[in-house]
């Protein structure tokens, strides 16, 4: 009895031994597994999302259209609201009035530092189809998925992905820009006001507007700044995207950067006008792709970052 004993007490300090070794082998890994994690992350920082951003795009073409005084439009700038400050952005509107239109932009920005960059697209939709190929739609409104949606949903993206660390930026979502040859109405209205009504001297500002075609070919634009287009494109072209960014001019445009640029601030329009579906009841989101939203999200991002 006394050997069974010993050899029961024998045989539970070995099992305790084994549960002990198992169990530092464990933490062992499980450190190790925290740790390669933890520099995992470090080693790559978060950048732009053209998945993320192409999801921008479906929930707002999901509202309907957008232009003014619509529910969709509404809608947008609740969207837009929400997803800003949930990225942590501070967020105002800017509230103006022309040719008897209420306008309201979205202005986002970190702190009160006055912004450096500012990135801006256009929220609204048109109010009808009027370049349809079939005469029975052109008196539908336009979803807008690429003129409009895609601009937004870029920004959007980038609120959710630039470090906090870098230059100012602010970015505006401008209203009432997509509705000129239209009675009583006029292009750029909500930009124009911003322009005229808000005192600031940024660095750059960059217009996003049509950048989701899924055949993307975005021209150098006539009146867009060339010493910043130009770094622009050089960014674009040492992320491998000199695909999509032609270095070529080719349209001569009146978009939301004509404001600053009457007004002598240094500004870019970054547009794809060959958009077969512009102001078409096409405009939807198939004819959008997350991978031409990455490469304009992307490429602004690593612009934004390297800014010194």
């Amino acid at each position: 009895m006394s050997q069974s004993l010993s050899m029961e007490f024998f045989m539970t300090k070995r099992t305790v031994s084994i549960y002990l070794i198992l169990i530092a082998i464990l933490f062992a890994l499980v450190s190790g597994w925290y740790l390669a994690a933890f520099l995992n992350v470090e080693s790559n920082p978060v950048s732009f999302n053209g998945l993320r951003a192409y999801e921008d795009v479906k929930a707002q073409v999901a509202f309907g259209s957008r232009s003014p005084d619509t529910q969709g439009h509404l809608q947008t700038q609740e969207l837009i609201r929400a997803e800003l400050e949930a990225a942590g952005w501070l967020v105002a509107f800017h509230d103006s009035e022309r040719l008897g239109h209420s306008i309201r932009n979205v202005i986002a920005k970190r702190d009160d530092a006055p912004p450096q960059i500012i990135l801006g697209a256009h929220y609204d939709t048109r109010f009808v189809a009027d370049n349809d190929p079939d005469l029975r739609k052109r008196g539908e409104p336009v979803i807008g998925a690429n003129d409009g949606a895609s601009g937004v949903a870029v920004l959007l993206e980038l609120a959710r992905s630039l470090p906090k660390d870098g230059v100012p930026v602010w970015l505006v979502f401008f209203d009432a820009e997509d509705n000129g040859n239209i009675e009583g109405w006029d292009w750029i209205l909500g930009s124009r006001a911003f322009a005229e009504e808000i005192e600031i001297h940024p660095r750059a500002v960059v217009i996003v507007d049509m950048i989701g075609d899924a055949d993307l070919n975005i021209y150098l634009e006539h009146n867009s700044d060339k010493t910043i287009r130009a770094e622009i494109w050089s960014t674009a072209a040492k992320l491998g995207y000199e695909d999509k960014f032609i270095n070529e001019e080719k349209f001569n445009m009146e978009d939301d950067h004509t404001p600053f640029v009457e007004k002598g601030i240094p500004a870019v329009d970054l547009i794809d006008f060959d958009y077969p579906y512009w102001h078409t009841a096409q405009d939807t989101a198939d004819k959008v792709s997350a991978e031409s939203l990455e490469a304009v999200g992307d490429t602004l991002w690593h612009w934004i970052v390297e800014l010194r």
